[in-house]
């Protein structure tokens, strides 16, 4: 496939004299140039209104205005300031001053010599391709600017999105809302899942007697290091509530080893709060964590109002894992017989028997989860 011919150069000869106009058209037009031609310097710059040109050929003296003020009023224009124009004079020096003091880029003088008049125009031609190129590629490359500034905005907006979807939601919700869409979220569904609730004990009476400044920071400590760990393990995070947490694994992103992670979370739970205990003993405040962990299905997917959603797990295994925090002694980590089971080969259990729950119409086999691998030679 051939490539289209190139539109031929135009220029514009501005003359008063029609034999002059004649003269520089039978120069111009057999060499390729397309012609147009203006009889007066107002009609000249009519013709630049309309027209794209590429060279104007300009006269001096007209009736009307002259070729000075023309040249003046053409680079006056940001439209036609870098257009090459030519001013042709029949007379010596000053008018060649003036000429170029009026802005022209070079001058002819009558009578003119054909082929110094095809140089030059060939000549200012070349300096408006190249002038052409260059505003082709800076408006090419203001576009690519443009592009890349909006790229990088609608970036930008989507991690501040992100930021605030995880101030709000567990990481793996938050993920899923910006990889999957909302609707993936709202969608409720069915899935075996690992719950862990774990709550400070001492906490009420310690913030029935403290100033609430004090309880702010102990509250602090304690979700930083709890939503550190959190996030490190892969958990979901369901939410805080003053001292009680409630996470989950399985959901919404699936894994193999979901009993074995809550149990390591849990433990990793109790040895950090167990260092911050040390922090807050020395301020008189006694408390201590309990953990409470289960295994079972629930019903998962977004719960709340318009304006104000959860992500949230609802079903019996939820409840289990909260009433065995509840039971559970200071820094006791207690567990169902289906997790225990699951985690005979990285843990070390005690077992507790059957322990009536509150809320359960029936009791619970129940283990206290004494450490992790090293901690194996405990009987």
């Amino acid at each position: 496939m051939t490539a289209p011919e190139p539109d031929p150069p135009v220029v514009l000869v501005v003359d008063d004299l029609d034999a002059n106009i004649r003269l520089l058209d039978a120069v111009l037009s057999p060499r390729g140039y397309r012609v147009l031609t203006a009889s007066s310097g107002e009609a000249g710059l009519e013709v630049l209104v309309r027209e794209d040109v590429d060279v104007v050929l300009l006269d001096i003296l007209m009736p009307g205005i002259d070729g000075y003020e023309v040249c003046r009023r053409i680079r006056a224009d940001e439209r036609t300031a870098f257009l090459p124009v030519v001013m042709i004079t029949a007379s010596g020096a000053q008018e060649k001053v003036l000429a170029i003091e009026a802005g022209a880029d070079d001058f002819l003088s009558k009578p003119f010599d054909h082929q110094e008049l095809l140089a030059r125009v060939r000549s200012l031609l070349r300096v408006k391709r190249y002038h052409d190129t260059i505003e082709a590629q800076a408006a090419e490359l203001a576009g690519w600017n443009a592009e890349l500034e909006s790229r990088v905005s609608s970036q930008v907006e989507e991690l501040e999105r992100v930021g605030r979807l995880r101030r709000f939601l567990s990481p793996q919700v938050a993920e899923l809302v910006m990889t999957a869409g909302e609707d993936t979220v709202a969608e409720g569904h069915r899935r075996e899942i690992t719950v862990v609730f774990a709550d400070l004990r001492g906490f009420t009476p310690f913030a029935e007697t403290a100033e609430p400044e004090e309880v702010w920071a102990v509250l602090r400590e304690y979700h930083a290091a709890i939503g550190d760990l959190v996030t490190r393990y892969d958990a979901t995070l369901e939410r805080f509530t003053g001292d009680g947490v409630m996470l989950f694994f399985n959901d919404p992103v699936p894994v193999d080893d979901a009993p074995a992670r809550a149990v390591r979370l849990a433990v990793a739970m109790r040895a950090r709060a167990q260092e911050l205990s040390e922090g807050w003993r020395s301020r008189g405040h006694d408390l201590a964590l309990g953990v409470g962990i289960a295994q079972g299905y629930a019903t998962m997917g977004r719960i709340g109002f318009e304006g104000r959603v959860d992500y949230a797990a609802i079903g019996t295994v939820t409840n289990v894992a909260a009433r065995l925090c509840d039971t559970a002694e200071p820094w006791q980590v207690l567990v169902t017989q289906r997790v225990r089971s699951a985690v005979e080969g990285i843990a070390v259990t005690r077992p507790l028997g059957e322990l009536p729950l509150r809320g359960l119409s029936r009791p619970v086999s129940a283990f206290d989860v004494v450490g992790l691998d090293a901690a194996r030679v405990t009987p």
